[in-house]
């Protein structure tokens, strides 16, 4: 059905590596095409990195600046570990998605320009002067323009449909991503399948769908304007079963995965707020698992609903980001007293206040720390990548329920709607998650403790109706041991010490920091933690192939760090710590270890490139 039936000669070009740009409309499918661009090429083993970028409106006008919504895609036949940072090609659905992105095009790329959306009306919204079109000024000299009237083409692909004008262009991103199939050699059956399972219930609009797509993959294939496709080979990826994955699906599968581990039921307590809503949305689909989702009617409900959850012998989870995070506050303030297992999820965004809410930012560390009343620690732990949600929250979880203590979950905007191959675990490899709870008094026990430690300073898990384990619940200090209320000045110090030690000593459970590149003593150190370890980890490869000694650690635990974090630190001379923020880790690593670290910090909404800091780390070495 999509093969080429045009008899001309085509030269096929072997490319080692391609950026690709989707931009248009927030209602025009961006998003859509390029996830199954990626899912496309995950299937063919080439490795890949993503970035969509939303718009920060819900619904900006259509064909303004604010409305283009992007999303970056790239994939090449090495190991890859940031989606790019020019693009090979920009798709321009429209004038404003091409001023909007142009800055991020090499010379000599490739724009493949909708004619349709550079009309008069197109060209006013997106701020053109009056008569100026940038695809007829001579303006994109410097590229190659690839001038598609899409809308056009789509309507008279769907002419025998009946559907109305407006659910026909519904289609345009199908063309578009036919007319890509074509361009780069792939076999579109994952589309395809893609499309019955979503629409085959709906014939006349599965039926447009694939006719769009293949009235694109047809143009590409039968217009002599095209003489060369392009083939990317697949990347040396270590053996196993991959996927394309994104950071909110590998986080969800995370805790399904700690649940079946530890035996608990899994319960989320939620209220949406982006970008952490697909969380919820993704876990909502489990119920085979075991797994319950309660949408509450805010984020104070949320977290108290999954405080009880714990409470009746759940594994309970609460997601939300920065903004959450502060209405949480108190009723963190209270797991904390009762010293009960709970994972907060954190996936941040620019703030302060409702700041940029579809914007990445690594602001919340600080908050995460400090940001509650009265002295409360909490562990904190932080994702890498998208795929690394899985195993890292899975850790959350295992530290949670094992040191009997809330747990912060640190992701953010670009990990969690970022995507990249994930190779399937096995469930042989994952750490077991031991569950202790509390079944009754002991033969030597007269009554209840339930603040009675164990080496960990743990207290019992003690599920409500066991009998014999009644005991006091609420946000009042407790006594040592016995776990009534008590308001003697000896007691709190006590008991505000022991709560810190408890989170201390987590540190001797979990594994030592490690290099993740780079000689263990040298000139410099570049300390990274959460979304930046892509951009370092390609800037170190740079600069080390250059023969600088330059080494790179990222933390996953941030609290308690690793036992042997001050060791490493001070076996460089120069610390590096870039980040999203205006420098929160800095500080604690100032702090702690009295070591002049210098930062690097980007607090636009966008990720850290690996050409600004490779720039930067020059000058320390």
């Amino acid at each position: 059905m999509f093969n080429s039936t045009n008899p001309m000669t085509r030269h096929a070009e072997i490319l080692n590596d391609v950026v690709i740009k989707f931009a248009g409309d927030s209602g025009e499918g961006m998003q859509l095409t390029g996830s199954q661009f990626t899912n496309n090429t995950a299937l063919l083993g080439i490795d890949l990195a993503t970035f969509p970028d939303f718009p920060a409106e819900i619904r900006a006008p259509q064909g303004t600046l604010p409305g283009v919504s992007g999303y970056q895609l790239r994939f090449s036949s090495d190991m890859v570990f940031t989606p790019g940072e020019e693009c090979d090609v920009l798709v321009a659905m429209n004038a404003a998605a091409l001023k909007v992105n142009l800055k991020s095009l090499k010379k000599g790329g490739k724009i493949i320009a909708n004619t349709d959306g550079f009309d008069s009306k197109n060209l006013r919204l997106a701020n053109f002067p009056e008569g100026v079109n940038p695809l007829d000024d001579g303006s994109l000299g410097n590229y190659e323009v690839i001038r598609m009237d899409i809308t056009k083409m789509t309507r008279e692909a769907l002419k025998e449909i009946s559907l109305g004008t407006k659910e026909k262009d519904r289609a345009k991103n199908m063309f578009v991503l036919g007319f890509l199939y074509w361009m780069y050699n792939r076999d579109m059956a994952s589309t395809v399948q893609f499309l019955k399972d979503k629409f085959g219930k709906k014939p006349e609009i599965f039926e447009s769908n694939m006719k769009a797509l293949q009235a694109g993959y047809n143009y590409g294939d039968t217009t002599e304007t095209f003489t060369t496709t392009y083939k990317v080979e697949k990347a040396k990826m270590h053996p196993g079963v991959y996927r394309s994955i994104m950071g909110n699906q590998a986080l969800a599968y995370g805790l399904i995965a700690a649940s079946q581990k530890s035996g608990l039921p899994l319960f989320l307590g939620s209220y949406p707020i982006t970008p952490a809503s697909d969380i919820l949305h993704e876990l909502s689909r489990y119920k085979s698992f075991g797994v319950r989702t309660f949408q509450a009617e805010d984020e104070i409900a949320g977290i108290t609903a999954a405080i009880g959850a714990a409470y009746g012998g759940s594994l309970a989870v609460t997601t939300t980001s920065g903004p959450g995070l502060a209405l949480k506050a108190e009723s963190m303030g209270l797991a904390v007293m009762l010293e009960i297992p709970l994972l907060i999820v954190d996936v941040q965004r620019g703030g302060p206040s409702t700041g940029l809410p579809t914007k990445t930012e690594q602001s919340d560390l600080l908050q995460a720390y400090y940001g509650r009343n009265g002295e409360c620690p909490m562990p904190v732990i932080a994702a890498s990548t998208p795929s690394d949600c899985f195993d890292a929250v899975y850790e959350a979880a295992r530290i949670s329920v094992q040191h009997m203590t809330p747990v912060i979950f640190l992701s953010d905007g670009y990990i969690a709607n970022g995507a990249e191959p994930w190779r399937f675990p096995n469930a042989n490899d994952l750490q077991e998650i031991t569950v202790n709870f509390k079944a009754g008094l002991n033969p030597d026990e007269e009554k209840f403790l339930p603040y009675l430690r164990d080496e960990k300073l743990a207290r019992p898990w003690a599920i409500p109706g066991t009998p014999g384990l009644e005991h006091r619940i609420g946000g009042l200090e407790k006594q040592n041991v016995t776990g009534n209320v008590n308001y003697e000045p000896e007691n709190h110090q006590l008991m505000v010490k022991l709560r810190q030690e408890k989170v201390d000593r987590i540190a001797d459970h979990i594994p030592e920091q490690k290099l993740d590149s780079g000689p263990t003593k040298g000139k410099v150190l570049v300390l990274g933690w959460g979304s930046t370890y892509g951009a370092i980890k390609s800037a170190v490869a740079e600069l080390k192939e250059e023969g600088h000694a330059i080494s790179h650690a990222h933390i996953r635990y941030l609290r308690p760090f690793p036992a042997n974090l001050g060791a490493i630190l001070r076996n460089f001379e120069q610390v590096l710590v870039p980040e999203i923020n205006n420098g929160q880790l800095i500080r604690l690593i100032r702090d702690l270890y009295l070591v002049d670290a210098k930062g690097y910090h980007k607090i636009m909404g966008i990720p850290i490139t690996k050409t600004e800091l490779v720039a930067e780390l020059r000058r320390y070495l």
